[in-house]
């Protein structure tokens, strides 16, 4: 943030972005990819830099807080807890994890527009950087073709950490993910940003033009 309280955008990055948000296993990186062999933009994948480039920034914040600085037992995180709290602390955690991503932006520079797709690029934090809706779209996955993903891409049930009770971590990360996306769909209609649902009749190929057609008036 400037002194003034205005966003700081000093390569006008922000500025030109277009975003992705949605629930998780809705198929925003492949369409991102897509998008960018089209039409030669620059694709900036929130939660590979969220998981990886930003924990040192993690650890930081939660010392910061009076937090420890060692990552929660995966128990707590995932098993002694419910989808509820998880969802609550997901999101709440999103506005902090949401200024990392635009120190990265900011640092992007390019003749076209970049991309940013991710579960974390939330439509109430994406907004006020908004001078049209069209700038972003919400990608989420209807229940059913959320279960397709499920049984199909292994990663998207798993839960890569050691725990006690896996199937009720599994279950919990599930409905978590649920009620995430839910979230960002409720927002995104109270601010009138388009939610593109994904229900598996269109291919990735078919997804990308629709996406592509929203975010037309930027990518000519």
């Amino acid at each position: 943030m400037t002194t003034d309280g205005e966003i700081a955008d000093p390569f006008g990055t922000l500025k030109q972005a277009l975003w992705i948000c949605g629930g998780q296993w809705a198929g925003k990186s492949t369409v991102s990819r897509l998008l960018a062999h089209r039409h030669g933009i620059t694709v900036y994948h929130y939660d590979f830099h969220d998981a990886r480039a930003h924990q040192d920034r993690r650890v930081a914040h939660r010392v910061g807080n009076g937090l420890p600085a060692a990552d929660p037992d995966p128990d707590t995180v995932w098993v002694d807890t419910t989808p509820d709290r998880m969802a609550a602390d997901t999101i709440a955690g999103f506005p902090a994890r949401f200024e990392w991503a635009l120190d990265d932006l900011r640092a992007l520079v390019s003749g076209r527009p970049i991309l940013a797709e991710g579960w974390g690029l939330r439509p109430e934090l994406v907004t006020p950087l908004l001078d049209s809706p069209r700038r972003m779209i919400v990608m989420v996955p209807t229940d059913d073709f959320r279960e397709h993903q499920l049984r199909v891409l292994p990663r998207a049930a798993a839960v890569v950490q050691r725990v006690s009770d896996p199937e009720r971590a599994q279950r919990n990360r599930i409905e978590r993910d649920r009620l995430v996306a839910e979230d960002a769909v409720r927002t995104a209609i109270g601010l009138g940003i388009r939610v593109l649902e994904i229900d598996g009749t269109r291919d990735a190929d078919a997804v990308a033009d629709v996406v592509a057609e929203h975010f037309a008036p930027y990518l000519a």
